[in-house]
């Protein structure tokens, strides 16, 4: 599997303060097309934007609700970073920002690998994302082609019109037939019917007759994901409700680490960056992927200490930690563990 080097061309952190006016943001290092900020100060929402739905169109991933326009939240993918205006979860004036950004391929093409086509898919098949936009059938055994041709261990579907559903994620540890809802803070749930209990290809993902992925006539958006060598994994691990807890090798230094718990337990979408880690608490910054409040910086709770190698479990709380309970996660490099030329890496 090819190696990528130089993780911070396809996936970045920037931090920011807000000044409630029109700005742009630089310091990407690309043109992002999926970007997710969060007011890290106040009890503003998550604004979620991609370049297939194209600027001003925004989806909140602590809410069901669909598709909104924002004229004044982010105006602009740029080359650099993006443009934004006034709105405030994306520039809350003295508020301090966090935006996690990720390359895909613009704003995509026509794909037709599935028995729905893809109004637009822009895959980055290099670092293994692509961003799906398909409108429902309402079938069984309707399938969408994703782009990536490898297949994904992780995907996150939203409906974009409509009633306003939850969110679904599909993960490989999760298997076919269970969901997790992102704007909840719930258990998995056993749901056949929003991946039909098939597991995605290497060009396509499969959907059943659910409103949350499938509801005849409506509008969905699907972020899709596949491991690469020194850039990013997707998996599971154990909790022990230590201080001193599970060690989870990912070949890379991470930059960026969601965890949720799946099985028995109601607890939230952790997500740690070592941007903030860094800034603020040295592995102690934690914001809610469901949830509108304040990042927290209590180290017993948010700890993830982030190795060369992989990432510790140093939190003692139910949301990454509880004894004996499974976690899934998903994380991005900052820097692998070595090149494609057999030399450790250094920052880069």
């Amino acid at each position: 599997m090819a190696q990528i080097d130089k993780p911070n061309l396809h996936f970045n952190t920037v931090l920011y303060t807000g000044n409630a006016s029109t700005r742009s943001i630089t310091g990407v290092g690309f043109q992002p097309d999926w970007c997710w900020f969060k007011s890290r100060g106040d009890t503003n929402g998550h604004m979620l934007y991609d370049a297939v739905r194209g600027a001003t169109k925004v989806i909140t991933s602590n809410s069901a609700n669909v598709e909104a326009t924002e004229t004044n939240g982010l105006t602009s993918f740029n080359s650099d970073g993006f443009s934004i205006g006034s709105a405030a979860g994306e520039n809350a004036n003295s508020q301090p920002i966090v935006a996690w950004n990720w390359k895909a391929n613009g704003q995509g093409s026509a794909n037709t690998d599935g028995t729905i086509n893809s109004t637009a898919t822009s895959a980055n098949t290099t670092s293994g994302f692509s961003i799906v936009k398909y409108t429902g059938n309402g079938s069984n055994g309707a399938t969408v082609g994703h782009g990536l041709g490898a297949v994904p261990e992780m995907i996150i579907i939203k409906e974009i019109t409509g009633s306003g559903r939850n969110w679904r994620v599909y993960h490989k540890k999760l298997g076919n037939n269970y969901v997790m809802y992102l704007n909840t803070d719930s258990d998995r749930v056993s749901d056949a019917t929003a991946f039909n209990s098939t597991s995605p290809t290497s060009s396509v993902f499969s959907l059943g007759t659910s409103g949350g992925t499938n509801d005849n006539g409506n509008n969905y958006i699907a972020y899709c994901f596949t491991p690469k060598n020194g850039y990013s994994k997707f998996g599971e691990y154990i909790g022990n409700g230590s201080g001193d807890g599970p060690f989870i090798y990912t070949g890379f230094k991470p930059a960026f680490v969601l965890t949720k718990q799946f099985a028995d337990q109601n607890d939230g979408w952790s997500l740690t960056d070592s941007a903030r880690d860094r800034a603020v608490a040295p592995n102690g910054a934690r914001l809610l992927a469901q949830s509108t409040q304040v990042e927290q910086t209590n180290e017993s709770w948010a700890l993830i200490e982030k190795f060369s190698n992989g990432f510790k479990i140093r939190g003692t709380d139910n949301v990454t930690n509880a004894s004996g309970k499974n976690y899934l996660y998903m994380a991005f490099a900052e820097n692998p563990v070595v090149g494609s030329n057999n030399i450790p890496a250094v920052g880069l």
